[in-house]
């Protein structure tokens, strides 16, 4: 009977869609295993189609090539060699799967299919996906494994079979992305499910970023006496070998110096610095490009991009109109320049009377108004788009939730772009973060260690410099104010009610909860962004545009 068995957490970053590039990845794990002298080599969920796949999977061609891939790689273990433990859609007897499977000595020695699948948030995969059954242990080298995909684990009804089965460890595999508490809420419902089973738990979970969501990886290791054992890094990828010995009829796994958790700011820097690095190169865009206006927003996701590309792929507009401040200008290009990023100045004053020329006739006796705001954001939009045509990069789009949640930004203007860091960011985190960066850099980022941030930025009046002495608290509540009244909103469902309970004025809450609810519209046309929530626009809060609910209760 063995009494040592050496696990190996590979927690590596695929692409949806490319399985011969996610086969190469777990090739390569399955190689690392071999050299560290590892029994087994655990990878995340669906690995080999990457996750989520969404409707992918329900191209046939698609799911046979991934088949055809485990095929390929089941082939590759050895019978000397270390098992792997990975992730892949399934067909079986008429049914699609989440599957777990077990490659060994040159076959697929055992299948478990995921029970639990989630239908909540960001996630559908009912839609996809069929239950399958809760299954006992796998043995494996004289250990059994209790296999577990993911969403298992975070209800007791699957471990607890495998307990009632003889179980001796619990491995889970895992797409969890990342979102503000997260690390915290998965290790609480290991915790409760190793306290249920009185058995060890490894939790594999991958890293890197896919459209809106990212995945913070974080893999870990909890002792059957409640101990954490391992606890791997975040935000990149590794392989952490895990050392385990038999003590009586239970399985030890010796004790790691553990990494260090990174404190709220961190997490949520670097999880706008992947997600947007990710979804750059795994689109093959050259680069990025955005608005440099002089003010927080755009300087916080410059700073960001140059993080997460380098300075030599992140180009910025400063687009000045007749209402732009010198201070804006100044401010503008004191940060590009410490960033070591290329700024052009693009003027959009003679497009502005350019549409006031096209448009004098139509508009006549007509007062200028937001129509007129409007159209300088338009141009810049325009102007921004240009340079993606010509030259290839990606138009960065630089709004923040606040804004998004109510309405304060302009369709096809400062809405344009492929994708934002900040969508998911309200603006008191903003300044926040920009702070936070301005102090600190984070290993991996590819900017300048130094204040990027000139510290006006942070102490002017937030404008959009749309008309004369314009500042953001003519149309909104102060930030500290509506951000609080938003998240209370967004995040809690919290009725108006309530909310003014908090101390808010009662119409303050009330116009809040009406432009929340009317800006719907512009929401669903907005890019993607990074998920930092637990509600994030998109497909973590779905609201209908056509809706007569106003808000007030």
């Amino acid at each position: 009977m063995t009494d040592r068995l050496r696990i190996l957490l590979a927690q590596l970053n695929p692409t949806v869609g490319d399985v011969e590039g996610n086969l190469v990845k777990a090739r390569a794990a399955l190689h690392r295993g071999t050299e560290l002298g590892a029994d087994l080599v655990v990878l995340s969920e669906l690995f080999l189609c990457g996750y989520p796949p969404e409707d992918l999977v329900l191209k046939p061609s698609f799911v046979d090539a991934v088949q055809g891939a485990v095929g390929t790689l089941a082939q590759a273990t050895r019978p000397n060699g270390p098992a792997l433990l990975i992730g892949a859609p399934w067909r079986e007897n008429g049914f699609l799967h989440n599957a777990a499977l077990l490659l060994e000595g040159g076959a697929i020695v055992a299948k478990r299919f995921k029970r639990d699948l989630p239908n909540y948030g960001v996630f559908d995969e009912k839609r996809v996906f069929a239950p399958g059954p809760l299954a006992g242990p796998v043995a494996f080298r004289g250990a059994r494994l209790g296999v577990l995909v993911c969403e298992d684990m975070w209800t007791p009804e699957a471990a607890e079979c495998l307990s009632e089965t003889a179980a001796q460890i619990l491995i889970v595999i895992n797409g969890s992305p990342y979102e503000v508490d997260k690390i915290d809420a998965r290790l609480n419902l290991a915790l409760a499910r190793v306290v249920e089973t009185g058995l060890p738990l490894v939790y594999v979970n991958q890293v890197g970023g896919q459209d809106e969501l990212v995945f913070d990886g974080a893999s870990f290791v909890v002792n059957a006496d409640r101990t954490i054992a391992v606890q791997g890094g975040a935000w990149r990828e590794e392989f952490t070998l895990t050392a385990w010995a038999r003590q009586g009829d239970a399985w030890v796994c010796a004790p790691e110096r553990p990494a260090t958790p990174l404190p709220k700011l961190a997490a949520v820097y670097s999880a706008m610095m992947l997600g947007l690095r990710d979804y750059v190169n795994k689109n093959r865009f050259p680069g990025v490009v955005l608005g440099m206006s002089g003010g927080i927003d755009s300087a916080l996701s410059a700073v960001v991009a140059v993080d997460a590309l380098g300075p030599a792929r992140v180009r910025c507009l400063l687009m000045p109109s007749p209402y732009t401040s010198q201070d804006s200008i100044d401010d503008a290009t004191a940060a590009a320049g410490a960033l070591g990023i290329r700024l052009d100045t693009v003027s959009i004053e003679p497009g502005m009377q350019a549409l006031d020329r096209m448009l004098a006739a139509t508009f006549a006796g007509r007062t200028p108004d937001i129509t007129e705001e409007n159209v300088q954001a338009r141009l810049r939009g325009m102007a921004l788009m240009a340079v993606s045509n010509k030259f290839g990069p990606m138009v960065l789009t630089t709004g923040n939730k606040s804004e998004m949640s109510v309405g304060y930004a302009t369709l096809y203007g400062d809405m344009c772009g492929g994708y934002s860091v900040l969508k998911d960011v309200y603006k008191t985190t903003v300044y926040q973060l920009g702070r936070w960066r301005n102090e600190r850099t984070l290993d991996g980022a590819l900017g300048p260690a130094q204040r990027v941030i000139p510290e006006r930025i942070f102490t002017k009046a937030p404008t959009a410099e749309l008309k004369p002495n314009q500042t953001d608290q003519d149309t909104l509540p102060p930030y500290d104010v509506l951000d609080d009244i938003l998240e209370c909103l967004v995040e809690r469902e919290m009725a108006v009610e309530a909310i003014v309970g908090r101390g808010h004025d009662a119409a303050t809450v009330t116009r809040v909860a009406r432009m929340l609810y009317r800006a719907e519209y512009k929401r669903r046309q907005a890019p993607p962004g990074v998920k930092i929530t637990s509600k994030s626009f998109g497909r973590d809060r779905r609201y209908p545009i056509t809706n007569a609910y106003t808000g007030d209760k």
